[in-house]
């Protein structure tokens, strides 16, 4: 029996002994296989945050092209609708000047028919005359009878020698026109100058937000030293890395955008400091000042013009007038008239003179009174300019009466450069508001029924009921709406103001 308990022993021991080293296997893996799980969850891990970070990056590559595609696209049908807007203008400008000079022509032949009808009346009226006295030709001696025949026949033949008369001048007028139109379309296309862009607004970028606090200062003591010393005010708000600058006079703004410029390139802003970038810059403007007016002067091929109207002239660089620039445009008058002296058989030299110096007044300083055409005039009189350049300068406004043939080449030079295309702009927002008004108004007298303004503004054609509305009634109601229009409206050039009155009756056969 011993040895069967012996075995017995055995194997239980040996089972026990199996199931330990089992159980040690079998733990010894669990934890070689967690270990590699951890391992490759982390991997994974970097794996996913990688392909991720190329996923973001990709999304975010596409976004910004996208929103790029779409600045371009939209800055491209922005341009397109200004190209149209700008030739719908010209087109109702033409269309303006066709419809005047059709009213023109057709007052004058109202005019002409009306004296043609009387003169009609008085000659049958004489003729009755003169038959009742030719009754009596037995009474008369023979110079007497020649006398009245004679009469009689230059009486008759009034109405051809009118019309042939009327004739000549037709076309004594045309001929005017026609050779107008070819000096004047040589000139514009000889001309060939860029539309001006500049805006009057000064904005300073700053390389981060503490630029500003440097620029203010302790207590704000250097932006009340930078004010004081160029005469303009800063504008810090919460716009990122911008300062804007304002002030009346565009000199003074420049100097202050030089010399913010430089302090803040230099980082040094303190009172002492800001007082030299001023003066530097001050020193700059003038060299610029001095050498944009000999530039124009250089450009046009002019002589003997005093130093203080160059300096002056110089000046106009940092001026505008509706966005144009008024030393460019200054410049292009004197082009045109130069161009239109020359066609005419004038002296182009002084007529490019004197529409180089025609908006010289602009650059005065503002103490002097009076508009800058006889501010011009008296500035560029007192420097030894000749009478026919200082009268052109005075009148090119129309405020004194034109005494050269030359102030007629300024006024219609200054006219071309100012309305060519693209040469000024008037805000959209301000120009739909101007034409709402004008409606507006025309809408609340009593009998309107439409009113549409046309030709940008510069005519209202308002349509009111006939039934309510009688033809003196329509006239009155043109004059109130004209005195509506002076009193309540800021507008360019004139208005023209167009009532219509009209009855229709249709009917439909069945």
């Amino acid at each position: 029996m011993e040895p069967i308990w012996f075995f017995a022993v055995a194997a239980i021991v040996g089972v026990l002994l199996g199931m330990t080293i089992s159980w040690l296997v079998t733990r010894y893996l669990r934890r070689a296989v967690a270990q590699q799980a951890e391992q490759l969850l982390e991997v994974a891990k970097r794996e996913a945050a990688v392909a991720a970070n190329e996923i973001r990056q990709k999304a975010e590559e596409e976004i910004k092209d996208k929103r790029a595609d779409l600045n371009r696209e939209f800055d491209r049908r922005e341009i397109e609708t200004d190209i149209k807007l700008r030739e719908i203008r010209a087109h109702e400008e033409s269309l303006a000047l066709l419809d005047y000079q059709l009213e023109q022509k057709q007052d004058r032949l109202a005019r002409e028919t009306a004296a043609m009808q009387q003169a009609r009346d008085s000659i049958r009226d004489l003729s009755k005359t003169m038959r009742q006295r030719i009754e009596g030709v037995s009474q008369m001696n023979p110079d007497e009878i020649k006398q009245t025949l004679r009469d009689e026949v230059m009486l008759e033949c009034q109405d051809e020698l009118r019309a042939l008369k009327r004739e000549m001048l037709e076309r004594s007028e045309q001929d005017l026109q026609t050779q107008a139109r070819r000096v004047l379309i040589a000139t514009m296309q000889r001309l060939a100058s860029k539309p001006n862009a500049d805006i009057t607004a000064t904005i300073v970028q700053l390389p981060n937000e503490e630029m500003k606090g440097r620029i203010i200062g302790r207590e704000g003591r250097n932006i009340k030293a930078f004010e004081a010393s160029t005469g303009v005010t800063l504008l810090i708000d919460e716009t990122p890395q911008m300062v804007l600058i304002s002030s009346f006079d565009p000199v003074r703004r420049e100097i202050a955008r030089i010399a913010l410029e430089s302090l803040v390139k230099d980082g040094r802003i303190h009172p002492a400091s800001i007082e030299e970038a001023v003066a530097r810059a001050g020193e700059e403007v003038d060299l610029n000042v001095q050498q944009a007016g000999e530039d124009a002067v250089q450009r046009l091929g002019i002589n003997g013009l005093h130093p203080d109207i160059i300096e002056l002239l110089g000046k106009l660089k940092y001026r505008f007038s509706y966005t144009q620039n008024v030393l460019d445009h200054s410049i292009e008058v004197g082009f045109l008239c130069s161009m239109i002296a020359s066609e005419l058989g004038l002296d182009p030299n002084l007529a490019k003179r004197a529409g180089l110096l025609h908006d010289i007044g602009k650059a005065v300083d503002g103490e002097y009174e009076g508009s800058h055409a006889s501010i011009g005039a008296d500035f560029v009189k007192r420097h030894g300019e000749t009478p026919i350049v200082v009268n052109a300068i005075a009148a090119h406004h129309e405020e004194v009466k034109p005494e050269t043939l030359y102030a007629g080449l300024v006024i219609l030079a200054d006219t071309i450069s100012a309305i060519r295309p693209g040469a000024r702009a008037e805000a959209m927002t301000s120009y739909i508001q101007r034409l709402d008004r004008l409606e507006k108004l025309a809408g609340e007298l009593e009998g309107v029924q439409q009113a549409y303004a046309i030709q940008a503004g510069r005519e209202i054609r308002v349509v009111v009921s006939p039934q309510h509305v009688t033809d003196e009634q329509a006239r009155e109601l043109a004059k109130a709406l004209r005195r509506r229009i002076e009193e309540e409206l800021q507008y360019p050039s004139t208005i023209k103001i167009t009532v219509i009155r009209e009855s229709r009756f249709t009917e439909v056969a069945v």
